[in-house]
């Protein structure tokens, strides 16, 4: 996607830790170039975590995340220290500041060991090195820097952009499966629950990838799809829907025509369609009074017809023909840390969570022997035709 454009989930997340008063604020101002967080020499002037998408040269588009002190007090404290820990969840990259002056505390240690443990690459700035006459010298991933100063700004920079470069993979959401001037129809009903004049962001990440590939992007009803197809001349490569109608698209196109769905190339773009799948046949072991979880990554206004408090529910007792099934509800980043309560968890696609808070999920209902799938893939396995949307998937 162009670079003003790219959703926050598939920006890249750079976090900023540390104790209170050591500066942190003050080095995302200066990285920022503008006055994003709130800055004092009081201890404990940033209460909430602090995140600004936008375009850091020579990067391109992040999210910058100005965190509390990892060592605040108290019980209101501990909350924001929580906090701060649950932003580690979807960090790309993580800078810990501490002071020139010093060496690492024990808590500033510690944050280094959830770094190492949760594979996050890291580095260590030296801020306030104005306040020593010695001249300090940059290595590995250690960078002295003056906040107030601007000193060691760009060389920062630089650190973040060579760890950026060196840990990222090219991911496609669709390009790699198809080739140039094919055509891929896009079946993309009005979605009640997204923004009047919208597209959900999984449909736009379709149409990117496809265009970038050189190949041609139709997009249509499902009302007007067997028009759209009876009006083709040229073989289409690839026929992608929307969960919600997969059962009505299966029977319009032709089984010589590949179909899978934006939900199911989600989850291979987010790195658990594996974990998906094998989620998706734990529906066939469910009981009487078995406790399902349906979580959304993003919020938004839930509607009457609405796919995870309405459908899902009604399609998983159609097909369990079980007459109760206890289910929960979570949105936006309210995802439980016990889960092991639940039999199964049913997660959207994750296109407002970047690849990390999704891995994260997905790991936790692992540790906690419990089945994950997403929307889609849950969808299709119930609807029968899960085989065929992922007959195009190398995986």
């Amino acid at each position: 996607m162009g670079l003003n454009n790219t959703p926050t989930g598939e920006r890249l997340h750079i976090g900023f830790f540390g104790l209170r008063n050591v500066g942190k604020s003050s080095l995302v101002n200066a990285i920022t170039n503008q006055e994003l967080s709130v800055v004092s020499g009081v201890k404990g002037t940033t209460t909430d975590p602090v995140k600004k998408s936008m375009e850091l040269l020579p990067l391109g588009p992040v999210v910058i995340i100005d965190t509390p002190g990892f060592d605040d007090e108290g019980e209101l404290g501990q909350k924001r220290v929580d906090k701060t820990k649950s932003i580690l969840r979807n960090c790309d990259i993580a800078i810990l500041v501490t002071e020139a002056q010093r060496e690492l505390n024990n808590i500033e240690e510690k944050l280094v060991s959830i770094f190492k443990e949760r594979n996050i690459p890291f580095i260590i700035v030296k801020n306030k090195s104005d306040l020593e006459s010695k001249k300090f010298e940059n290595k590995d991933n250690i960078v002295y820097t003056s906040a107030s100063l601007k000193i060691g700004i760009e060389e920062l920079k630089n650190k973040i952009g060579n760890l950026t470069n060196h840990n990222k993979q090219e991911i496609h959401y669709v390009a790699d499966l198809i080739k140039e001037k094919d055509i891929v129809v896009l079946v993309t009903p009005i979605d009640s629950a997204a923004p009047k004049g919208r597209m959900i962001m999984p449909q736009q990440l379709a149409i990117r990838d496809i265009i970038d590939s050189g190949a041609i992007a139709i997009v249509t009803k499902e009302t007007e799809l067997e028009e759209t197809l009876n009006t083709m001349k040229k073989q289409i490569a690839l026929v992608i829907t929307d969960s919600q109608v997969f059962e009505y698209v299966n029977k319009v196109v032709p089984k010589e025509i590949p179909l899978t769905s934006f939900s199911i190339l989600m989850a291979r773009y987010k790195g658990f369609l594996d974990t998906a799948i094998k989620g998706a046949k734990k529906i066939d072991d469910l009981k009487e009074n078995s406790k399902i979880l349906i979580s959304e990554g993003c919020t938004h206004h839930r509607q009457c017809d609405d796919i995870g408090t309405v459908k899902l529910p009604n399609w998983l007792k159609k097909y369990t023909n079980l007459k109760k099934l206890e289910f929960e509800w979570t949105s936006g980043m309210g995802f439980p840390d016990d889960l092991s309560k639940f039999d199964l968890v049913i997660h959207c696609g994750g296109c407002m969570l970047n690849q990390n808070e999704m891995k994260y999920r997905m790991q936790e209902a692992i540790d906690q022997h419990v089945s994950f799938t997403n929307y889609g893939v849950a969808i299709a396995y119930m609807k029968g035709i899960l085989d065929r949307s992922i007959k195009i998937i190398s995986y």
